[in-house]
């Protein structure tokens, strides 16, 4: 009975209900209360109280929030820039015919993408650690240092231990994008450069360089805004603490830290869409740039 009265063309959405329903539930609706709860002041308990806008001109003076923003951008771009360079090398390497072993080496690259990001941190944590620490050992054996060093308190060493994290981790899954899209690129067009006397150097820059923009365009997107959410990584590394001098404390630990320590849920949740609001603007950057080299490219 209940068969009969569905028409048939309309069983594709019986189908895709349950993700939209998932989707609504632990998706859309979370996110439409978090901007409600962004203008109000609520700790958890009772009934949120409208406040307004006064949780977004707190962060106007915040201090803490734009150093966390500056931790964020600093450990994003010492990470991505070297990720998607050395990707694309290594992409364009393991293309060529000539290389044997081209799935080994993929699945060797790969694989720290696999390792989770909280296990990475307390791995390095426990290599760096002051006194117990592998590192220290290894320089003390060599004679470089006669007593261990703490790592710890040296904030730019700390930033870049975190970015040289997010780029092992990361690089061969960018590496394999990038592969992707070499594959997509007809050999045709190739080739005949090739025999019109093209270098593989003029070849790489004048056609596969312009043609895998759109690529680049969705790593450089994509890096964004995964950067922007770095927290697994130097949460562990520095037990939440975010120290030396907060120097790896990133935008969603503070945010972390607001909401889920201090219990300030309304201004962690206008510092979520403050963030929010700065990965589009970095995303439209993007896109506008990425748009503007390539007009300029085909004129």
């Amino acid at each position: 009975m209940f068969s009969k009265s569905i028409r048939k063309d309309h069983y594709g959405y019986l189908f895709i209900a349950p993700f939209f329903l998932i989707f609504f539930i632990f998706g859309l609706y979370p996110i439409i209360y978090s901007l409600y709860l962004s203008f109000t002041d609520w700790d958890g308990f009772g009934q949120p109280v409208l406040v307004g806008l006064q949780n977004y001109q707190r962060i106007i003076g915040d201090f803490f929030f734009y150093k966390s923003l500056f931790n964020t951008l600093v450990i994003w771009g010492v990470s991505v820039i070297p990720q998607l360079t050395i990707s694309l090398i290594l992409a364009v390497i393991l293309h060529e015919k000539f290389v044997k072993g081209k799935s080994l080496f993929r699945a060797v690259f790969f694989f720290p993408n696999i390792v989770t990001a909280a296990s990475l941190g307390l791995l390095v944590g426990l290599i760096f650690s002051w006194q117990t620490g592998s590192f220290n050992q290894f320089l003390m054996s060599l004679g470089i240092i006669s007593d261990p060093i703490n790592w710890a308190d040296k904030p730019n060493f700390m930033r870049g231990l975190v970015s040289s994290i997010l780029f092992w981790q990361y690089f061969g899954y960018s590496m394999i994008i990038y592969i992707a899209g070499l594959q997509g690129i007809s050999k045709d067009i190739l080739e005949a450069a090739e025999i019109d006397g093209a270098s593989k150097v003029k070849v790489f820059f004048n056609i596969t360089l312009p043609l895998l923009s759109p690529i680049i365009l969705f790593q450089v997107v994509t890096s964004i805004i995964g950067g922007m959410q770095i927290f697994d990584q130097p949460y562990t590394l520095t037990d939440g603490s975010g120290n030396p001098d907060n120097a790896t404390l990133t935008s969603v630990m503070y945010l972390y830290d607001t909401a889920f320590t201090r219990y300030q849920y309304g201004y962690g949740s206008a510092i979520a869409f403050g963030l929010f609001i700065v990965i589009v603007i970095f995303s439209i950057i993007s896109f506008t740039t990425m748009n503007l080299k390539t007009k300029q490219g085909k004129a």
